[in-house]
């Protein structure tokens, strides 16, 4: 059986998860990584983040390479279009929910535990976000999905990146830019009311709570002081040895 390790906060994680769910696959075990958070995880997984798809030991990262991947081996029901053309806007759908929204949001996430926040990159991240949600109002269905009047992967990016941006742009300080683009909130809407949708943000939802309680009891900050601690004696173990320190930047924490 393979495995997707996975966590409730990781949006990405979410991202395959939510395409699991509505291809009704049932021999994928999702899990928690033990080691995740720790720097024995990166030393297993040289990328550092989840998801990992665990293919009988062989390591797969990258959600959207997972997503291609589980698409190609579980072909039915197609999360793709009924045409090149369809399965191309259908990507570039997704890759707006993942580059353009989801990545700077994720960049973002930071920001919003900060002691002193950054307003340059706040400004920068934020506005990029804005934008980007702004030309998906000018791309997105009309009739309750994403593309093709079904669900497909389009929706799967998009959901936890819509997410992310309900949930954690206002603790940056920048107005949620959803409710202002009618296509987009339109669409936002109706997704949440899919029973794969609904499934995932129940998730997001539960793994947010988790990590603002962390937060409040002081142990969030102690695991990633840690951890910052042990990245900076892997790399200057590494200067010793001769080898060009991990770029790893600590406190990314949603996977």
């Amino acid at each position: 059986m393979m495995k997707l390790y996975s966590g409730d906060l990781s949006p990405y994680s979410a991202r395959v998860r939510m395409q699991i769910y509505a291809k009704g696959i049932s021999d994928i075990e999702i899990t928690r990584p033990s080691t995740f958070g720790t720097p024995k995880f990166r030393e297993e997984h040289p990328i550092g983040r989840i998801p990992v798809l665990d293919i009988d030991g062989d390591m797969m990262p990258e959600s959207e390479v997972i997503a291609e991947y589980l698409e190609e081996i579980y072909p039915t029901p197609s999360l793709l279009g009924a045409t090149p053309r369809e399965t191309a806007h259908i990507r570039t759908v997704a890759r707006i929910g993942d580059i353009y929204i989801l990545n700077n949001m994720f960049m973002l996430s930071g920001q919003a535990r900060a002691k002193t926040r950054n307003e340059g990159i706040v400004e920068l991240l934020g506005g990029q976000v804005v934008r980007n949600i702004k030309a998906l109002d000018r791309m997105i269905g009309k009739d309750g999905f994403a593309c093709c009047g079904r669900l497909t992967m389009a929706d799967c990016a998009l959901v936890p990146g819509l997410f992310m941006v309900e949930n954690v742009l206002p603790g940056v300080g920048v107005d949620n830019p959803i409710p202002a683009n009618p296509n987009v909130a339109a669409y936002w809407a109706a997704i949440q009311q899919n029973e794969h949708a609904a499934r995932v943000l129940v998730e997001l939802h539960r793994g947010l709570e988790e990590r603002r309680e962390l937060i409040r009891s002081g142990a969030f900050e102690k695991m990633m002081t840690a951890m910052a601690a042990a990245q900076a004696a892997a790399d200057a173990k590494g200067r010793a040895g001769g080898r060009t320190p991990s770029p790893h930047v600590v406190g990314r924490g949603l996977g």
